[in-house]
């Protein structure tokens, strides 16, 4: 998006399925994505704002989930995604040690939105998602502030950049540079088309795990780079999932879990220091604040259905990865540190993917 070259460019096509227009998780009508990156010097960091949809989220809740792979993380709002099975708010990612700050930003946002919470009714339940940075960034500083994360959430729209860009500024992935990517896919059920889009914080693995569309380029670059580094895969990756799919919180959690299969592709075996956590929530179905007068009416699919969910959240969480680190550019960031990006090593040595 935006004229990046992404992983499609590079002739690879990953999965069956088809995409959307922009094989982005804004192809699901009504979401959209902001990013504030900031950049000098030690200071190699940023904020994603996730918007489900365009109405009160307050008010209008989404049907939502969430799902641990592996727990080596600070996620805050997920026992009650849990519990209820609704999202309230946007969702936001940034680095580890400001998940503070954004969760204050959130509720703020949520506060001048809607002036009879924590008054009138109830009080809001903030999601953040984070990875840590600390290699290309002064995670300590804690840079980001209030003002970003409202510029975040104010500054959304359909197309965004992906790479090094909004929380995915210091981030790495298998051992190169990764951050914000995202992809998605379409399937058909009872004859309508629905959209299942992804967004990853890349922040994960070791070089020489690496596989794209199969091929265990990361043996062929760990041999050519690298080559006195230690590897430790002791990162993570916040996975986002959204969908206009009908689908309950039992079954948006049964496709939030094959998520994992995406990262499995492409050669994550979701290290002990590695946290990997998926939020996830539907479109289909707004879900009130104030108690109606008649029963709730939710509509889903069928259980024969779901398969089709299942490979298209694979899919896309694969190629969102590949996404995050073909788009990003190399950073020099904290007391010089850097590392160089799949782009360049790819065309530095002249690896070329056939078309299958």
């Amino acid at each position: 998006m935006l004229n990046q070259k992404r992983i499609r460019d590079f002739g690879i096509e990953i999965g069956n399925l088809k995409t959307g227009k922009l094989n982005a998780i804004t192809d699901v009508a009504g979401v959209s994505v902001g990013h504030v990156t900031l950049s000098e010097g030690n200071m190699q960091t940023g904020v994603t704002a996730i918007i489900p949809h365009t109405g009160d989220l307050f008010h209008e809740k989404l049907i939502a989930s969430s799902h641990v792979i592996n727990g080596f993380g600070k996620t805050t709002g997920t026992i009650q995604l849990g519990e209820l099975g609704t999202l309230e708010t946007p969702i936001v990612l940034t680095n580890t040690l400001n998940v503070g700050t954004a969760t204050n930003a959130v509720i703020d946002y949520m506060l001048e939105k809607n002036p009879e919470i924590g008054t009138t009714t109830g009080t809001v339940n903030a999601v953040i998602g984070e990875c840590n940075d600390m290699f290309l960034n002064d995670v300590r500083a804690r840079f980001v502030k209030e003002a970003d994360v409202h510029k975040a959430l104010n500054e959304t729209s359909m197309e965004f950049e992906e790479g090094a860009v909004g929380a995915g500024r210091g981030m790495l992935c298998y051992s190169l540079k990764g951050g914000i990517g995202s992809a998605s896919r379409v399937i058909t059920a009872t004859n309508v088309d629905y959209t299942i889009g992804v967004l990853v914080l890349s922040n994960f693995g070791m070089l020489s795990d690496l596989i794209i569309d199969g091929n265990p380029i990361g043996k062929k670059l760990k041999k050519k780079i690298l080559q006195s580094l230690e590897e430790q895969d002791k990162g993570s990756v916040m996975i986002v999932v959204a969908t206009d799919l009908p689908v309950s919180e039992r079954q948006l959690n049964r496709i939030l879990k094959r998520s994992v299969t995406g990262l499995s592709r492409t050669g994550s075996i979701i290290t002990n220091g590695s946290g990997e956590i998926v939020l996830g929530f539907s479109t289909a179905t707004k879900i009130p604040h104030m108690k109606p007068a008649q029963c709730l009416t939710i509509k889903t699919i069928h259980e024969e259905d779901i398969d089709q969910a299942f490979r298209a959240v694979g899919e896309a969480t694969e190629e969102a990865v590949l996404n995050s680190m073909i788009t990003a550019e190399v950073v020099v960031g904290r007391d010089g540190n850097s590392r160089p990006t799949l782009k360049n090593l790819l065309e530095k040595y002249d690896i070329i993917f056939s078309p299958r």
